[in-house]
């Protein structure tokens, strides 16, 4: 394994890795903001332009369904012109979008705004974990490929503070600044990850070796792990593992352009690969259909039906929200290559399931007592921030890491798109759906509909995502034979034995 192949500290971070993250992370952190102050925003975008539930979830969600397209365009233009540059491109997409919806003068305007932007949420879901995961080694790849996430909830605390800060404005230039501000981190970042190197997988799969093997001694603990990670890569490209030369042509069967990969991936997969397309696909489809979008989006709802009806107030206790999320998904970054993605997955569903129940039965007590009861405020306050916890620590994070690292090279950038597509389809049915939901079977309930799914999500876990920690890329196909999965049970039993 990778880890053995290293000198005396293997599993250190590299810090060029860890730069390289935290720059592809940035794209992160403006698409969190965007989440986060949406959700404040839309009180005032409501108030000025008149308009009804059902347009505010339109609002909501129509970026969503904007990011499914960006998502399944991102995968194959990744592959064309290379990570780097697609999240450039990315970048400038937010560029626009922001600078659209701070101009809003009306609920049209506004809304392609926000189809706009979602085309640059889609791009960066799909391409800040994958970046992440092709310049990290190994032992540390669950760390830096969670970073993205991190840079969400960061983005979305500071789009919370964002609402806090500017509803004090007028109600035509509040909102405005708080959606149009975004603009600026964009153009900083598009102009940024220039400086960034681009990822030694995507340059040996365009056969450009001589300039992966340079990028692969950076972001490498030490050279003899280089040429490890190098001869893997090789491998699984199908370049013979003894070639020096810079520049190598790469055999057709092996290029990922064109509708061959579609079809080899969605029609005639391996049985591993359809194992691992059904883990990428079924785990992105979880982490939104369980209702943390709900949660996020619409917190400033669920207190006001808790009992808080002060618009300040209700910002105010989002916050909390945010600070929640950021709090354990920082944890989360420093747990999952220790602990695993496995254990994470199964602890975060088995906290969300009692948590979302308890959320049920208090906001329904609470709304029944049109929020007399004090102690069932609080403890819907409670579980609210319970249920943050509970998806950070595990659901949320892990979720990016796993689909970036399953899928094989050669498909990895449309795997990882097709899975984004789906998250963000997930995501918008939530966001479209639920004040819809809650007004025909109460928001309690639709907390206990949640909490159902969320059962569903934790035996899909528990039968199909087998734990990937500490196994290079170039293994994962291994990892998803079922043969070869109860060979690496047995072996961990021994090891943990002695």
């Amino acid at each position: 394994m990778m880890e053995k192949a290293g000198g005396e500290n293997p599993t250190r971070i590299n810090q060029y890795a860890c730069a390289c993250a935290i720059v592809a992370s940035m794209i992160s952190i403006i698409f969190g903001y965007d989440t986060g102050v949406m959700s404040g925003a839309m009180i005032f975008v409501k108030e000025e332009f008149k308009i009804n539930d059902a347009k505010t979830e339109v609002l909501a969600g129509i970026l969503n369904l904007c990011a499914l397209v960006g998502s399944l365009c991102a995968g194959r233009t990744s592959d064309y012109i290379g990570r780097r540059y697609t999240i450039v491109i990315a970048s400038l997409i937010f560029l626009c979008g922001s600078v659209i919806m701070g101009y809003g003068p009306s609920y049209a305007i506004l809304l392609v705004g926000r189809c706009v932007a979602g085309l640059g949420v889609g791009f960066a879901l799909m391409i800040a974990p994958v970046y992440s995961a092709e310049v990290s080694s190994p032992s540390s790849r669950g760390f830096l490929t969670s970073l993205p996430e991190v840079g969400i909830s960061i983005g979305i605390l500071l789009g919370y503070l964002s609402n806090y800060i500017f509803s004090r404005l007028s109600l035509k230039l509040g909102w405005r600044m708080m959606l149009g501000i975004a603009a600026i981190p964009s153009l900083f970042l598009a102009i940024g990850i220039l400086k960034m190197p681009e990822s030694p997988r995507w340059l040996i799969m365009k056969g450009r070796l001589g300039d992966a093997k340079k990028i692969l001694y950076k972001v490498s603990n030490d050279p003899q792990e280089a040429e490890v990670r190098l001869r893997e890569i090789k491998q699984a490209v199908g370049i013979d593992e003894n070639c020096n030369d810079d520049i190598v042509k790469i055999p057709d069967s092996i290029k990922s352009q064109g509708e061959g990969v579609w079809k080899e991936l969605l029609l005639r997969p391996t049985p591993s690969l359809r194992w691992i397309l059904i883990a990428g696909v079924g785990i992105h489809f979880f982490e939104h259909a369980t209702g943390i979008e709900a949660v996020i989006l619409y917190s400033h709802k669920i207190f006001d039906k808790a009992g808080i009806h002060d618009h300040s107030h209700q910002i105010l206790a989002t916050v909390g929200v945010g600070f929640t999320k950021f709090i354990f998904i920082v944890l989360s970054t420093f747990l999952i290559d220790k602990v695993g993605r496995r254990k994470l997955l199964l602890t975060s569903l088995s906290g969300m399931v009692v948590t979302l129940t308890a959320l049920g039965i208090f906001l329904t007590l609470a709304e029944n007592s049109g929020g007399k009861l004090l102690w069932a405020l609080v403890l819907s306050i409670i579980t609210t921030y319970a249920v943050v916890m509970f998806f950070n620590i595990g659901l949320g994070p892990v979720t990016w890491v796993y689909s970036a690292e399953i899928f094989p090279l050669k498909y990895r950038a449309l795997g990882a798109g097709i899975g984004v597509a789906v998250n963000r389809l997930m995501n918008a049915t939530v966001s479209m759906s639920f004040l819809s939901i809650s007004a025909a079977i109460t928001t309690g309930g639709a907390f206990f509909l949640f909490a159902g799914i969320s059962v569903v999500a934790l035996i899909f876990f528990y039968f199909f995502l087998p734990e990937t920690k500490g196994k290079s890329l170039e293994e994962m196909e291994a990892v998803f034979t079922r043969g070869r999965r109860s060979e690496n049970v047995n072996r961990e039993v021994e090891i943990a034995k002695h």
